[in-house]
């Protein structure tokens, strides 16, 4: 069923609540087109994908758009990224919208939800894409993905512990993992250490973010920083029936 927005509105709305949040100078015209096509896209396709619970445009704009977007500034130029349980796009699609010159690999075990992400990148011209159906702990043993990344990304996949085994192998010594994290994040981080240092992880940091736009409620998330200092031991990543038992 063809999905109509007020395309003015739409455009108007995003505007402002980047310019709210210090995010304006990552917009353009033609990323603004693309986000409202994004929109378009995600909704008409949401009942066969059970893509977002958010379906109201202005709150897709604070809660997906914005949200996402303030991964941009911790990533430097011409990097690599992977997107470990990519999901429904996020932060994959609008991160590449608005940094073509990063590229990025978007990776879920669930191969609708990665086809959805692979159709939606080519239809929207986001050429420095790729989506990969695979198992994290599977695609980590692979020497084409393992430590190869200047940074792994991950929002509302699992709880830290497990998060930094099945996302720092991923990850090049130098590099970070960025996990967009829930209200739990500060009690994760303190469980997590452990698991951390010995995947070869050091120095996490978890910084609050919080959002504002008009008629919204403040939108407030932890980001959780983790700087790759070693290796990650040949052992690592674990079965995923092991990690989720028996967390580090």
């Amino acid at each position: 069923m063809p999905i109509e927005i007020n395309e003015q509105e739409f455009k108007s709305y995003l505007t402002k609540t980047f310019s709210q949040n210090g995010l304006s100078s990552l917009l353009s015209i033609e990323r603004t087109g693309k986000f409202l096509a994004l929109t378009v896209r995600m909704l008409e396709e949401n009942e066969k994908y059970n893509l977002t619970a958010i379906t109201e445009p202005k709150k897709i704009i604070l809660n997906h758009y914005a949200d996402c977007a303030t991964l941009s500034s911790r990533i430097k130029k011409g990097a690599t990224l992977i997107d470990v349980g990519c999901g429904a796009g996020f932060p994959t699609l609008p991160l590449a919208i608005l940094r073509d010159d990063i590229k990025i690999v978007a990776m879920d075990s669930t191969e609708k939800r990665v086809n959805y992400v692979r159709e939606t990148a080519r239809l929207l011209g986001l050429s420095n894409v790729t989506a990969v159906a695979m198992r994290a702990e599977d695609g980590a043993k692979l020497s084409e993905y393992r430590e190869k990344f200047d940074y792994a990304t991950a929002r509302a996949v699992a709880e830290l512990r497990v998060l930094a085994e099945l996302c720092l192998p991923y990850v090049k010594v130098g590099g970070k993992l960025l996990a967009m994290k829930g209200k739990n994040a500060e009690f994760e981080l303190t469980a997590a250490k452990k698991a951390i240092a010995t995947i070869g992880g050091r120095g996490a940091v978890c910084d609050m973010i919080t959002l504002k736009a008009d008629g919204e409620e403040p939108l407030t998330h932890p980001i959780i920083s983790v700087d790759k200092k070693e290796k990650t031991p040949a052992a690592y990543p674990r079965p995923y029936a092991q990690i989720s038992k028996k967390p580090l």
